[in-house]
């Protein structure tokens, strides 16, 4: 019998909350790849906790995921993507492909729904399609694939502004890291709960790279 002693009280003003949660987090898709980013600050009610919250996460050589949500839930999430990319790559003999993490990460927060409290972006560079693959995972496990652009958290909505007036399809991935910057940069100067440097990575077919 399912145990809900614990279980969140998810009513409308916590479900918005969470959806809202301190952070601005941005995926967008480029010619043959992604880039996707984070800024830095971690927030405890209005106290800024950290100025060097990590946000983004490599996954695998393909693969990589940025959080927003509770800390805890979204660092064991991760650990648990690592982990289990790291098991299918040793049965295949391959690295897993950007659609399989978001799988994972889409029965992970379906299976703990109510429990979790995160929201995901899973950015990758598929192998089979040899494309960028975004996809956007809330915390109850619904997964969607985007094919332009994503972003989560309390400043998304000022990013999501920048970018839906200035992204272009087949853009390279220079264009692309600019744009992910002034993005999130808006979000830095507007909302409260988002700012300090921004975390940027790339993925295409020469796998995971790092930017700032």
């Amino acid at each position: 019998m399912e145990n809900r002693n614990n279980m969140l009280n998810l009513d409308e003003d916590s479900l918005n909350r969470i959806i809202k949660s301190s952070t601005t987090t941005v995926g967008i898709i480029v010619k043959d790849a992604v880039v996707v980013g984070t800024e830095s600050q971690a927030t405890a009610g209005y106290t800024v906790a950290t100025k060097t919250a990590q946000k983004l996460f490599q996954i695998n050589d393909y693969a990589c995921a940025t959080i927003s949500g509770g800390v805890a839930d979204c660092q064991y999430i991760v650990n648990q993507l690592k982990a289990l990319s790291r098991l299918k790559q040793v049965e295949d003999e391959k690295v897993p492909d950007p659609q399989y993490i978001g799988s994972l990460t889409r029965n992970i927060l379906f299976s703990g729904r109510s429990y979790f409290v995160s929201m995901m972006i899973i950015g990758g560079y598929s192998q089979k399609s040899k494309k960028g693959i975004l996809y956007g995972v809330d915390l109850l496990g619904t997964l969607y694939e985007e094919d332009k652009y994503i972003s989560f958290g309390s400043g998304s909505p000022f990013s999501l502004g920048v970018l839906e007036a200035d992204w272009k399809r087949n853009m390279t991935k220079t264009a692309g890291i600019d744009l992910l910057k002034t993005a999130i940069t808006s979000s830095r100067e507007r909302d409260a709960a988002s700012g300090f440097k921004i975390q940027i990575c790339t993925i295409d077919k020469n796998g995971f790279k790092q930017i700032q």
